[in-house]
């Protein structure tokens, strides 16, 4: 039986057409460099650089990270990382104190397939992480009071000393009490001294004498008007 050369010819189409598919098909699934991406973000207060790989044929990549300075790797950022990506995105993240606006080259290395960096190179935020404010220790909150109380300050008024108080206490009494001069003096004054009989016997002879006296005037006033 003799195949014509329509049948040739449709084959040959539908040859062509499956292997076209399958072309389609193995791109679909080969793992390629845009399906990854890298950003720097904080966990906390801990810079942190991710890479996430959206590769649907979850070929194993080996993720490696370089600080740049001037187009040159100044240092290798942890270890290399293996990822397998998946449609929905599979990350990988690496510690890292980023400073702002740093340069960060990621490179992807997936079997004989990718071998390239991330483009463009990862330029960090222009605000680094925040860091946390200490704590007050228990010493710097509350201040523990002294033991040994303070010495209070001098008062300005002096304290009177022993010679000066009992120098003033005599002159306090002073005032209610005569002196022993002072009743000495008034005593002869008054006449309150060993003088005092004396006089009190001149003043009744005194008085005696002058009574006598008025006595007789009297008899001679009246013999004399009786004449």
């Amino acid at each position: 039986m003799s195949i014509s050369r329509r049948s040739v010819r449709i084959l040959g189409v539908a040859s062509a057409s499956a292997a076209l598919a399958l072309g389609f098909a193995g791109n679909a699934l080969a793992c390629n460099i845009s399906e990854f991406s890298a950003e720097a973000t904080c966990d906390g207060t801990n810079g942190v650089i991710t890479v996430t790989d959206k590769d649907a044929s979850g070929t194993p990549a080996v993720i490696t990270v370089f600080l740049e300075n001037n187009g040159a790797d100044t240092k290798q950022v942890g270890k290399p990382t293996e990822v397998k990506g998946s449609a929905q995105g599979v990350t990988v993240s690496f510690a890292e104190d980023w400073q702002p606006n740093a340069t960060y080259r990621v490179h992807v290395k997936a079997g004989n397939q990718v071998d390239k960096d991330i483009t463009p190179n990862l330029t960090t935020p222009s605000k680094a992480c925040e860091t946390e404010s200490p704590s007050p220790s228990p010493s710097e909150a509350s201040p523990t009071p002294s033991a040994t109380p303070s010495t209070p300050a001098e008062s300005d008024t002096p304290t009177p000393s022993a010679s000066e108080s009992s120098s003033t206490a005599p002159a306090t009494t002073t005032d209610n009490a005569p002196s022993p001069a002072a009743g000495d003096s008034n005593l002869a004054e008054t006449g309150a001294n060993s003088n005092t009989g004396m006089i009190a016997g001149i003043a009744g002879a005194l008085v005696v004498v002058g009574g006598g006296a008025v006595y007789f005037g009297m008899r001679r006033r009246g013999a004399s008007n009786g004449s």
